[in-house]
C-alpha cells in the first residue's frame, strides 16, 4: 500500500513562499511542529493526543496571536525528557536545539522532572477512555473480540515494551484482564519482548501512534490495540482504510465516558518547566479551559479528575 500520507499538523500556517522538503519513504518528520528558531513558546508533550493538541494549541494562537509560531512536540515520553535534559535531539541528520516551556506527559514522568527541579508542580489534565481494536476496512479477518486474537494467522500489533513502556503496559494489561474474564489465556503476550511470536505479535518500533497504522496497512499485523482517540483519529483521516472494533464490556457509542474497568486508562498531566517563560503561564490556564475540554472530547479524550 505504500506510506500513509498524514495530514498537515501544524498550528500556524505556512508562510507563502517558505520552501518544503518531505518524502515519506526517506525524509519525512510528523512529530516535530512547528519553527524553533522564531517560536516563543515551546511545547514538549507525548504523542498520541496530538490531534487535539494541536487544535488546542491553534485555539491559543487564535487567542493569543502575539505568540507567533509555536513548537511542539509529540514523542514518546521517554524520547521528550531524553530532549529536555540534553537540550537538543537528532532527527536523522538534523539537530534541533529547544527547551520547552510547557511539558505535557504521563504523570509519573513529570513527578521525575519535579524531582530533577525541572518543574514546580504539575495538575490534571486529559486522559483516555478505553482501548479498541483497529483493523483494516472491512474487517477482513472478522477480528470481533480477544478471543480471536488465538486464531492462527491472526496478527497482533503492540507498541514496544521497551521503548514506549507506558503505552504498552497499558495495552498488554487490559487484554490480561479482558481475557482472563472471559477465561482464555494470551500466553503469546508472557514470552520475552525479544522472543515473541512474529506470527501472533508484532511490536513497533519507537512511535505506534504512526506504527500501529502503517503496519496494517503493510498487512504486517491483522489488528492493532490503541487508545480508542488514536483509532478515531485513524478512521477519520483514513476512512477508506481501518474501522474500529470494541472490546470488553465498551458501549458502542463513539460519545460514551464509561470504561470497562478491565480496559485500563492513560492519564496525561501539565505543568510549567521552570517559569513556563512569556507565554506558558497563559497556555497551561488555555489547557485548563472549558473550550479545550471540548476539543479533547471531541477527538475522543476527557477531562482527567
Amino acid at each position: 500500500m505504500g506510506k500513509l500520507i498524514w495530514p498537515e499538523e501544524r498550528v500556524c500556517a505556512t508562510a507563502v513562499g517558505v520552501p518544503e522538503f518531505a518524502q515519506a519513504d526517506s525524509n519525512l518528520c510528523l512529530d516535530f511542529h512547528g519553527d524553533p528558531s522564531r517560536a516563543r513558546l515551546v511545547v514538549f508533550s507525548d504523542g498520541n493526543h496530538h490531534m487535539a493538541l494541536q487544535e488546542a494549541l491553534g485555539s491559543f494562537v487564535g487567542l493569543y496571536p502575539g505568540v507567533g509560531d509555536i513548537f511542539y512536540t509529540t514523542t514518546p515520553p521517554r524520547v521528550a525528557v531524553e530532549m529536555l535534559a540534553a537540550g537538543r535531539i537528532l532527527v536523522g541528520n538534523l539537530g534541533i536545539s529547544a527547551a520547552p516551556h510547557v511539558f505535557i506527559s504521563p504523570p509519573q514522568i513529570l513527578d521525575r522532572l519535579v524531582a530533577d527541579g525541572h518543574m514546580q508542580a504539575h495538575r490534571p489534565f486529559m486522559r483516555s477512555r478505553d482501548n479498541v481494536f483497529l483493523v483494516r476496512k472491512g474487517n477482513p479477518r472478522g477480528i470481533l473480540g480477544i478471543a480471536d486474537l488465538l486464531r492462527d494467522g491472526v496478527r497482533l500489533f503492540l507498541s514496544n515494551p521497551a521503548t514506549e513502556t507506558l503505552s504498552y503496559r497499558v495495552y498488554a494489561d487490559s487484554l490480561r484482564n479482558m481475557a482472563q474474564r472471559e477465561g482464555i489465556n494470551l500466553a503469546f503476550l508472557e514470552h520475552a519482548p525479544n522472543k515473541n511470536d512474529p506470527a501472533k505479535l508484532v511490536y513497533g518500533g519507537l512511535v505506534h501512534h504512526r506504527e500501529a497504522p502503517q503496519a496494517l496497512a503493510d498487512e504486517r499485523a491483522d489488528v492493532a490495540m490503541i487508545y480508542y482517540h488514536l483509532a478515531l483519529r485513524y478512521r477519520r483521516i483514513f476512512p477508506e482504510l481501518f474501522d474500529i472494533v470494541r472490546i470488553g464490556n465498551a458501549s458502542a457509542a463513539e460519545e460514551h465516558e464509561a470504561c470497562d474497568p478491565l480496559n485500563l486508562v492513560s492519564q496525561f498531566n501539565c505543568g510549567l518547566i521552570g517559569d513556563g517563560g512569556e507565554w506558558g503561564p497563559a497556555l497551561l490556564d488555555h489547557l485548563m479551559s472549558k473550550a479545550v475540554a471540548e476539543i479533547y472530547a471531541k477527538h475522543g479524550l476527557t477531562r482527567a479528575a
